[in-house]
């Protein structure tokens, strides 16, 4: 076996273990759990671990660079209406294909399928074209958010209260695991033109930007159309007698999963091989391992969608519902936490940001402090979530002091941390919380009798925001120790001077 591979299997076993181990623990507890969904969610964490470590390769073997080749290259055009047109364009096709996006169609019955998804893509594509001009006049990204989520949040009061959920869950949907590393890698080409200040905080920000304009374009939706996201139909699990039949479950959906994510993956290789005929003319070496980083990503993204829809979402929905049904119910809350906290380290996504950030900064922020920040922000985020499950809170009341938060924040932070958080948010909120944690959230719902639509949708807007709040605290802890470090130096300094002249005072008096 490849070398790599082999490590990146390791990496993503290491990250799928924890979670695997949690939710076995709690089976043979206090929530057993049916063979039916316990041997579905094995066999779906071996596809995980598997097709984790395939996709983390072909990431750093095609996604990346094809991002940043194409970014670097659309520089090198002077005519600035062609670069926006571009973005738009890109930003726009690359989230038709993203297969969470039909999921998230699937929920929202009164609004037709392609009109909600083009109006999404079109979303992604004018925040991208936004998040580029940015970059290139070095517009302050902490204003642009501002901005943006006061709009969000005033609208957020005219449209319909089950439709709202949807919204903000839109913009966690939409930067899954095929849009956030192409996108992310476009950022880092596109910033060498930049006339900002920091380098390093305007490489980050695209998926910040482009978490916005889903939501923003899905609340437009829900006021034109004056209707509710629809109805929630209990989840059904599929009856296992036999390995066979275990075998087939998966067999079943394979061929969906394989088609979804081809189509997904064609836009991006399409642009690349564009761009490799006319502009790049990069060498036969070269191409040949963007060829294999392409399948490699195919391969591992196709198993991974395979096992996180087939394995983990029925096991999450039962989970959710045996632990609310307990009389002591309130230990779902710590348990949750538990869970968001190990979670976040099986998103494929999360991978790449960590890994960018620290090649980025130079190893300044590690990816051991990107993870443990985005795991805490996780775990925070969940315990909201059930919380607000129980209690039937509204969700703009944890959303409105945490973004208000989050804002505060970026003015008195690096903007490089400004920029990772706001990205980290939209890349935390990836598959595994759509599959395993949204299924979790539902099942405790139905088991307490509450509003599926109103309480449970909204924990990807919640998991979504956490994180910008967490990083950049890291961020500000950071300062603080850069301005205490350098203000000890400036007195060492300061100290060596007075010895040296003293030092020459009593010379001259011998």
């Amino acid at each position: 076996m490849n070398q790599k591979l082999k490590e990146k299997i390791t990496e993503s076993l290491s990250s799928v273990l924890p979670v695997s181990c949690i939710v076995l623990i709690l089976g043979i507890t206090i929530a057993p759990i049916p063979l039916d969904p316990l041997m579905l969610f094995l066999a779906g964490a071996a596809f995980l671990i598997i097709g984790m470590g395939f996709f983390t390769l072909g990431v750093d073997m095609a996604m990346m660079p094809i991002g940043e080749k194409v970014g670097a290259q659309l520089t090198k055009t002077k005519k600035l209406s062609i670069i926006i047109l571009a973005c738009f364009v890109i930003g726009s096709i690359i989230t038709i294909a993203e297969p969470d996006l039909q999921v998230l169609a699937e929920q929202t019955p009164a609004v037709p399928n392609i009109t909600l998804i083009l109006t999404v893509a079109a979303g992604v594509g004018i925040f991208l074209a936004l998040a580029f001009l940015r970059t290139l006049f070095g517009w302050s990204l902490s204003h642009i958010l501002i901005v943006c989520y006061l709009v969000l949040f005033i609208m957020a009061f005219y449209i319909p209260q089950d439709f709202l959920a949807v919204a903000f869950d839109s913009g966690g949907v939409t930067t899954g695991p095929i849009t956030v590393p192409f996108i992310m890698a476009l950022g880092v080409g596109l910033s060498s033109i930049g006339q900002g200040k920091d380098s390093h905080g305007d490489s980050f920000g695209l998926v910040a930007l482009c978490s916005i304009g889903p939501i923003l374009s899905v609340m437009i939706l829900g006021i034109l159309f004056q209707s509710s996201s629809g109805s929630y139909e209990p989840m059904t699990i599929p009856s296992i007698a036999n390995s066979q039949d275990l075998w087939f479950a998966f067999q079943h959906e394979l061929p969906d999963y394989a088609k979804e994510v081809f189509w997904a993956l064609l836009p991006i290789f399409s642009f690349y091989l564009f761009f490799q005929i006319f502009f790049l003319k990069m060498r036969k070496r070269q191409v040949i391992k963007i060829l294999v980083g392409v399948l490699y990503s195919y391969i591992g993204l196709t198993l991974f969608l395979t096992g996180v829809n087939v394995g983990f979402m029925p096991a999450g929905n039962y989970l959710g519902k045996q632990l609310a049904g307990l009389s002591y119910n309130w230990v779902i809350i710590p348990i949750s936490m538990l869970i968001g906290f190990y979670i976040v380290k099986a998103e494929p996504a999360v991978q790449v940001l960590n890994k960018q950030v620290a090649d980025i900064t130079g190893g300044t922020i590690s990816e051991h402090t990107m993870m443990k920040g985005l795991s805490i922000g996780m775990a925070i985020s969940l315990g909201m979530s059930l919380l607000r499950v129980m209690t039937g809170l509204h969700l703009l009341v944890l959303l409105l002091p945490g973004y208000a938060l989050a804002l505060l924040l970026s003015f008195v932070v690096p903007p490089v941390f400004t920029s990772i958080a706001f990205d980290s948010g939209g890349v935390a909120s990836g598959p595994m919380t759509a599959t395993f944690l949204l299924p979790f959230a539902m099942g405790a719902c139905e088991a307490l009798g509450g509003n599926i639509l109103t309480d449970a949708f909204g924990i990807v807007a919640m998991v979504a925001m956490t994180p910008l709040i967490i990083i950049q605290l890291i961020g500000l802890s950071y300062e603080f120790k850069t301005r205490r470090a350098n203000a000890k130096t400036d007195l060492l300094v300061l100290d060596m001077n007075e010895e040296f002249i003293e030092l020459e005072k009593e010379e001259s008096h011998d």
